[in-house]
């Protein structure tokens, strides 16, 4: 473990601090502490549609919880000028103003072993797969996606009044749900690995009033979870239409009825599609999504 990661686990007022020399000159990489969240939170509120989630995280649990699943990590540059953001843990994220930090975070990041994805812009994430494999981790797969952006309910669509935020009731089926879409995506079980996690993390979810979801006759019909909110943006994953109820206007209804109710407190609401998905792609579409960038997620294995 590097020093960086080992100074992950300090709770203290003053974490240490790393320096890095690149071509552009001395960066300074520091674990970020709860003094740090406004100026944090306002340099990620630069490309607020890139950094919902981690903006979303540091709202939700402060810039050092558990519940993070990961450590935030700041680069400064000599002037101590913040220049780069990441949040490294089992979901990594980045997010840099500058080419040097980009680089001084890039080579932290495969440190980390216990890394199960890292999500990015297109050409942010190949420049980081090469600090992985320089490192001796190739990752064992590679999804070319499409973020997806929607400022305005789609016109046309009937309201879908039986549309509902879930409750505890619904969380074996949520999760049963959830589990299978990540292995349709990834390969990997959730509920093999971490199953009180993901039951944790589900169950606070509801809790929290992120997800939504139609049932009729005892049966689940569309769920979609919100997994990061702010005022700027609502990042929508898991989006599910039973498989017997599809081609039924179910998910048409049921998305744009989501748009109406988020889009009342939330400026946009986005998501990743991926790229190979047509079928996807042309359902978002018609509910009034716009392309927005090229997006990757690579998965490895944790170490």
């Amino acid at each position: 473990m590097s020093s960086a990661f080992a100074a992950a686990d300090s709770q203290g007022p003053e974490p240490p601090s790393i320096q890095s020399r690149t071509s552009a000159g001395l960066q300074k990489i520091e674990a970020l502490s709860n003094k740090n969240e406004d100026e944090v939170l306002a340099f990620l509120a630069h490309r607020s549609l890139h950094t919902v989630f981690m903006a979303g995280l540091i709202r939700d649990n402060g810039l050092v919880s558990f519940a993070n699943r990961g450590t935030f990590f700041g680069c400064r540059d000599q002037q101590g000028r913040l220049q780069g953001v990441a949040l490294v843990g089992s979901k990594t994220l980045i997010e840099t103003s500058s080419a040097p930090a980009l680089e001084t975070l890039g080579r932290l990041l495969p440190d980390y072993r216990g890394a199960h994805l890292i999500r990015g812009e297109e050409t942010q994430i190949e420049n980081l797969i090469e600090y992985y494999t320089a490192a001796g981790r190739q990752p064992r797969l590679v999804l070319r996606e499409i973020l997806l952006e929607q400022t305005a309910p789609a016109e046309g669509f009937e309201p879908e009044h039986n549309l509902r935020l879930a409750n505890p009731e619904d969380l074996p089926v949520i999760t049963s749900i959830n589990a299978a879409l990540a292995v349709e995506e990834s390969g990997i079980n959730p509920m093999a690995m971490d199953p009180q996690g993901m039951l944790e993390r589900t169950e606070r979810r509801i809790a929290q009033g992120r997800i939504w979801i139609l049932t009729e006759d005892g049966k689940t019909i569309f769920k979609a979870d919100i997994i990061s909110d702010t005022p700027q943006v609502a990042f929508i994953e898991g989006v599910f239409v039973r498989w017997q109820e599809r081609r039924k206007g179910y998910g048409r209804r049921c998305m744009s009825q989501l748009a109406r109710n988020l889009l009342t407190r939330n400026k946009s609401i986005c998501l990743v599609v991926n790229e190979k998905n047509a079928r996807a792609r042309a359902f978002y579409d018609k509910a009034g999504f716009k392309f927005s960038s090229n997006y990757n997620t690579a998965y490895f294995y944790a170490l």
